[in-house]
């Protein structure tokens, strides 16, 4: 399994964010995660299609990009033609996931299915071996700096399961309530990726956090 750092740039310093991209360039992050609200899913509004297009025009990692939106379908272009790399979409707002996911792979990206904290990952079972990853929310989406669910943990457990019986390669990537010890325990359970935004971000040595959530 790998074990691989996705910090979030909702919690990067905005009037620096070229500084924080760079750094991240510099740093053991694998990829660049981008959580984009449309205050109408989640309770809260984010950023869009401007900012992904300036970061990848420095960045040198790929752009993880986590759709938190009613409506992604007419936005997969659009998100592909500013630098997405992996284009994530949730299952509770899509009726024809299967189509969406593959109108995602068709634009040349890799394709996530994002569950929120209470929708249950059988939910998946049909569509595992058609996505890359998975991104299990491990707090309510809509806000940074929240508090860890603890039942995640059972969660990614049963989900590497699942993967493991229907031969898939999807990766598991969990967002929400990361840190050292929270990190050291979701990687043992199973998970392939971190998600990592004010832990990072709100460090004094971001690069060094970075390095430490790697190596838990």
């Amino acid at each position: 399994m790998s074990r691989l750092i996705s910090p979030s740039i909702l919690s990067a310093d905005f009037n620096n964010l070229g500084k924080e991209i760079l750094m991240l360039n510099q740093s053991e992050a694998d990829w660049i995660h981008f959580d984009v609200m449309d205050g109408v899913f989640v309770p809260n509004i984010s950023f869009g299609l401007p900012v992904i297009q300036h970061v990848k025009k420095i960045a040198t990692k790929p752009l993880d990009v986590h759709l938190m939106i009613i409506n992604p379908d007419p936005f997969i272009k659009p998100f592909r033609d500013s630098g997405a790399d992996m284009l994530t979409v949730h299952y509770e707002v899509c009726n024809h996931l299967h189509r969406t996911v593959s109108a995602i792979r068709q634009e040349g990206m890799k394709a996530g299915v994002c569950l929120n904290p209470a929708t249950p990952v059988h939910l998946l079972e049909d569509i595992i071996n058609d996505i890359d990853l998975v991104l299990l929310m491990s707090v309510n989406p809509g806000f940074g700096g929240q508090k860890f669910i603890q039942n995640t943990y059972q969660k990614v457990i049963r989900l590497r399961r699942l993967i493991e019986e229907k031969q898939a390669t999807a990766l598991i990537e969990i967002d929400g309530g990361v840190n050292l010890e929270t990190g050291k325990l979701l990687f043992e359970a199973g998970a392939d990726v971190l998600v990592a935004g004010s832990f990072v971000f709100g460090a004094k040595d971001p690069m060094m956090t970075i390095h430490q959530l790697k190596n838990v």
